[in-house]
């Protein structure tokens, strides 16, 4: 690779840095062919990108992003997991995929600013989707002003029995 290659490399994978959400770096020394490529089947299914990348690159394009905070899991056999749209996604696909394949190791990662080690990435792996905490949230919503109807409606209907059992002692007595 020449310098102008590996130059556009690094402002390609800067402007990818800028963009993701999330970025999860993995080792994935020992793994064969056919597993990388069904890992990186299963995260293009979930809208990630997977690259591998030298690590001299990755700390050039990483200079001025949010991943210039993990810069020094940079080393030894380094691929990159960039999620762009769901938080979670990356993170499900890795930690699932490194339970079934111990060769994969999941070295850390970046959210919003925030270092994530590998205890806080199964932790973000365990979350639902934005998709399922967003119904969660409007059924919330929608229960809260449902339950305040119920109790004000049950106001009248307890008055009402409250009457009529006042006017039944009173015409037995």
């Amino acid at each position: 690779m020449n310098l102008d290659e590996k130059k556009k490399i690094v402002e390609d994978l800067h402007d990818k840095f800028t963009k993701c959400k999330v970025a999860i770096v993995t080792d994935y020394k020992g793994l064969d062919v056919t597993s990388i490529n069904d890992l990186r089947r299963k995260l293009r299914e979930s809208e990630v990108e997977y690259k591998v990348i030298k690590n001299t690159l990755l700390r050039r394009a990483s200079e001025g992003t949010e991943l210039s905070l993990i810069k020094d899991s940079f080393k030894g056999t380094t691929a990159i997991a960039l999620s762009y749209k769901d938080s979670t996604a990356s993170a499900k696909v890795l930690t699932q995929f490194a339970s079934d394949n111990d060769l994969l190791e999941i070295k850390s990662g970046v959210i919003n600013g925030r270092i994530l080690d590998l205890s806080a990435i199964k932790s973000l792996s365990s979350l639902p989707s934005k998709e399922i905490l967003l119904g969660q949230f409007l059924s919330l919503i929608n229960s809260v002003p449902t339950s305040f109807v119920r109790a004000l409606n049950n106001i009248p209907c307890r008055l009402l029995n409250l009457l009529q059992a006042i006017k039944e002692s009173k015409e037995a007595g």
